[in-house]
């Protein structure tokens, strides 16, 4: 009898350990050409997404977080065309003339909030990156570009997404490095990079519009030996005629990051480090007088 119920004590442990233990969703985004195809709702709160790149051309996921009442067909209608427009005049290297089509954006974009997600991915990566949504409409988009200059948005990459008022339940992952982010102390890190998994916990000390109308966001890059680290600089700013443009510079491959977030909050994303040459680079102009473009190293 005491086996017995040693046993049924031992069962009941360890049924209601496993009920106890809630396995976290990871809610998959796919790029397949010019595209994203992922759900139509996710809960509010922390979620886990998967980025997977099946595409040509190097990509990202930037969530926007829209004003009450404007949504997808607002940004196709007043915001993209203007950027566009923008875009092609600066491809003329009419800069004074650009700068005056970006005035033409709508009075409410000033109030769209970037809130995170993944940063640059190369064809063939993946990166799971997690972050905190609030409820409401979101926008996800890439506004990478295209060889003519044409901002992938403009070629599908803008997907609504809702956010509802039910909470998700989960809790942030647990990071074993921590990196720092800020727009006057540069990035930093909390410990040796080296081979293997590794959870990154990134904090954006603070946040501010840079002088290519971003903010500062965390891209993971492996450098190969030919990597021009003047030409990778210089095609993270998107304004650049050539910026943000496909193909990426010659020996660089982007392994996922957190993309542009507000300040005070923090963001999460894991990749599988080999040995090699890298660098942590956010998409802003001049990001090594800044601070914003740092090289490390993962030994054998």
């Amino acid at each position: 009898m005491k086996i017995q119920k040693a046993l049924l004590a031992v069962a009941l442990v360890l049924a209601f350990g496993c009920k106890a233990e809630k396995k976290e969703t990871v809610i998959e985004i796919v790029t397949n050409v010019m595209d994203f195809v992922t759900v139509d709702t996710v809960p509010s709160g922390w979620n886990t997404f998967k980025y997977i790149n099946k595409s040509t051309e190097p990509h990202f996921v930037l969530f926007d977080d829209y004003p009450e009442g404007k949504g997808e067909e607002d940004a196709k209608k007043m915001v993209a065309p203007v950027f566009e427009k923008g875009m092609q005049l600066i491809l003329k290297d009419e800069m004074d003339k650009a700068m005056a089509a970006f005035g033409e954006l709508p009075e409410w974009f000033g109030e769209i909030v970037f809130v995170g997600g993944s940063g640059l991915i190369s064809p063939g990566q993946e990166n799971t990156f997690t972050l905190n949504l609030k409820p409401g409409n979101h926008i996800i988009e890439c506004y990478v570009k295209m060889e003519n200059g044409m901002f992938h948005t403009s070629m599908g990459m803008a997907k609504e997404i809702w956010v509802a008022e039910k909470d998700s339940g989960n809790s942030p992952p647990k990071a074993d490095i921590n990196i720092s982010i800020s727009s006057t102390e540069g990035i930093s890190w909390d410990k040796d990079i080296i081979k293997g998994k590794h959870t990154f916990a990134v904090y954006y000390k603070d946040q501010m519009v840079h002088e290519n109308f971003v903010g500062h966001d965390i891209n993971l890059v492996r450098l190969d030996d030919n990597a021009n680290l003047n030409a990778l600089e210089a095609w993270m700013n998107w304004s650049l005629p050539k910026g943000l443009s496909n193909p990426a510079p010659k020996g660089v491959t982007f392994l996922g990051g957190t993309n542009d977030a507000p300040t005070g909050s923090t963001q999460y994303f894991k990749v599988n480090l080999e040995p090699g040459h890298y660098a942590f680079v956010s998409e802003v102009p001049n990001s090594r007088s800044k601070g914003l473009f740092k090289q490390f190293t993962i030994p054998e």
